[in-house]
């Protein structure tokens, strides 16, 4: 080698020098990335396990919870259906299907209520049909719930078999009402008794030939007095009996209350009284019986005459409140007392000496039957005042359509 390529050799053995130097760092560097990344993957691979057992952990309480609510579901007394967002059976529990019979998964639920309920008078009430599989069976009611929709459409049923506490509420309304039967006969003989009484004296005098010709007059126009007595009281005991419209129809509220300002004013004036009618009514209608409607006011018309003195001011007033009709009937009287008014109502209380006890019980009946209620309000010496509510004909047939919608969405 001679002295001009010494400096050449020297120089590629610095490079080389450098380039070994160079590959030991990257060697030692990636040596230590490589450890970096095997505590990496271990450090995963150990935060995957734990993640796995967690998921083992969760899926295993998951299907013991799914067991669980399986088990409580066959176990419910009550009929359980899952419904999909179209409407069909999705899933229901043994109870239902003991309700309802099989098939039920995969059905339409319409078709279901189409083939085997009938709607009652009472809403999401329902009559199962009586075929083969129930054929020895007493009729089932049941009352049936449906959930809110979910997101995906979906909604839960749940049906409840209320045969046998129908039929204990039927029972009991059955005893209630011949109890009230009892008391009724009992009370109605107590007012019978009285007038008849009466009536047997006074016909027994007519029969003594001694008496003058006037005093026989006298005695047969009191007979006669107490037999219209009986006849009244009987009438109104018919009519507390009914207690219900005879026909409805669509009446015009201020054509009532005209009628009954031409019927009632006269008598009110003939006694010193004044009488004020206040018609709000805006045109609206009833649905009701004219003849009951009339009735009913003319009555508690007639209660306030009898309660109020010369000059007094006797009111009746008709307002629409929101989608009801108001009536009011006031009077400046002696008013009732608290403990009087709670009894108002019941059949043969009275406070007058000949009265019935049967003129509010009716009227009361009445206004139920309307689809309405009836209150009083009064304080001794301040007057009375007796306000009816009855809905008016748009509110009711609102109600029948609505209820109509929830059974057909049911």
């Amino acid at each position: 080698m001679n002295a001009a390529e010494l400096p050449s050799v020297v120089t590629d053995q610095v490079q080389l020098e450098l380039a070994f130097a160079a590959f030991n760092a990257a060697s030692e560097q990636l040596s230590g990335v490589y450890q970096d990344l095997q505590l990496q993957v271990e450090r995963l691979t150990h935060e995957l396990a734990m993640a796995n057992g967690e998921l083992h952990r969760q899926l295993a309480a998951k299907e013991a919870l799914s067991q669980k609510l399986a088990l409580l579901l066959n176990a419910l007394p009550g009929g359980v259906i899952a419904l999909d967002a179209d409407a069909c059976v999705e899933q229901a529990n043994p109870a239902a299907s003991l309700i309802l019979g099989d098939p039920l998964v995969g059905v339409s639920w319409q078709k279901i209520t189409d083939e085997r309920l009938s709607s009652t008078a009472i809403t999401n009430e329902w009559l199962v049909n009586q075929d083969a599989l129930f054929k020895n069976e007493v009729q089932r009611r049941i009352y049936i719930e449906s959930s809110s929709e979910d997101s995906a459409g979906r909604r839960i049923l749940l049906i409840h078999d209320i045969t046998d506490a129908y039929a204990l509420q039927e029972q009991a309304r059955r005893n209630q009402r011949l109890t009230a039967m009892g008391e009724m006969a009992a009370n109605l003989a107590h007012q019978l008794r009285t007038p008849l009484s009466t009536a047997l004296l006074y016909a027994t005098h007519l029969g003594n030939e001694a008496l003058a010709q006037e005093e026989r007059q006298k005695f047969a126009a009191k007979t006669i007095e107490r037999l219209k007595h009986l006849e009244h009281l009987t009438s109104d005991m018919l009519r507390f009996v009914k207690g219900e419209t005879a026909s409805l129809e669509s009446v015009a509220i201020s054509a009532v209350l005209t009628e009954l300002q031409q019927v009632i004013e006269p008598q009110i004036k003939l006694s010193g009284m004044h009488f004020n009618l206040y018609d709000n009514s805006q045109g609206t209608s009833l649905l009701t019986d004219r003849k009951a409607l009339c009735g009913v006011l003319v009555n508690l018309v007639e209660n306030a005459v009898q309660a109020s003195a010369q000059n007094d001011v006797i009111s009746l007033r008709c307002d629409l409140v929101s989608r009801n009709v108001i009536f009011s009937v006031h009077d400046d009287g002696a008013g009732i007392d608290s403990a009087h008014q709670e009894r108002l109502f019941e059949p043969f209380f009275t406070t007058r000496t000949e009265g019935t006890g049967l003129g509010l019980a009716i009227v009361r009946a009445v206004v139920q039957s309307m689809g309405g209620h009836i209150e009083v309000k009064s304080e001794p010496g301040r007057g009375s005042e007796f306000i009816i509510s009855l809905p008016t004909i748009t509110s009711v047939i609102e109600n029948i359509r609505n209820r109509g919608t929830q059974e057909i969405n049911q």
